[in-house]
């Protein structure tokens, strides 16, 4: 037998000896949908609750806030949010102060996104709602 078939034989033999890849901890999805309603002058301050449904079967009441400052005017209700996770190997991984930075102008009925991190963990927003609105602020978006 030459050596390229001796290798080729003894690594499929040992093949079966070594562990598989585990499944990385960041495989399952997570969802939210919330609500959420706030008021800027200067600071902004918003408060809401949700539910995080996760493709492993685990679920999780939850409560937002989102606070900051910046030059930012306004009055905001968010009614049909959906917030998307990624990252997140349990459900608990949602919890926690994210990242904010946001330039926003909306009146009566509006529509928003954006994206934000914590270490691993990143969420995206989008939700429908309404109010008025115009500015830059930057904070925090906190899940308990």
């Amino acid at each position: 037998m030459n050596l390229i078939k001796w290798v080729g034989v003894v690594g499929l033999a040992c093949g079966g000896l070594l562990p598989g890849t585990p499944a990385r901890a960041d495989d399952i999805s997570c969802k939210m949908s919330f609500q959420l309603s706030g008021w800027s002058v200067f600071y902004k301050t918003a408060s809401g609750s949700g539910t995080v449904h996760c493709s492993n079967g685990q679920s999780l009441h939850v409560k937002l806030r989102a606070k900051g400052g910046g030059l930012t005017f306004g009055k905001t209700k968010i009614t049909d949010g959906v917030g998307k996770f990624s990252g997140v190997g349990n459900v608990r991984d949602v919890l926690g102060h994210y990242a904010n930075a946001e330039a926003h102008a909306g009146a009566e009925k509006s529509a928003a996104a954006q994206v934000l991190t914590k270490g691993n963990v990143s969420l995206a927003l989008s939700g429908k709602g309404e109010g008025w609105n115009l500015g830059v602020a930057f904070g925090a978006f906190i899940i308990e």
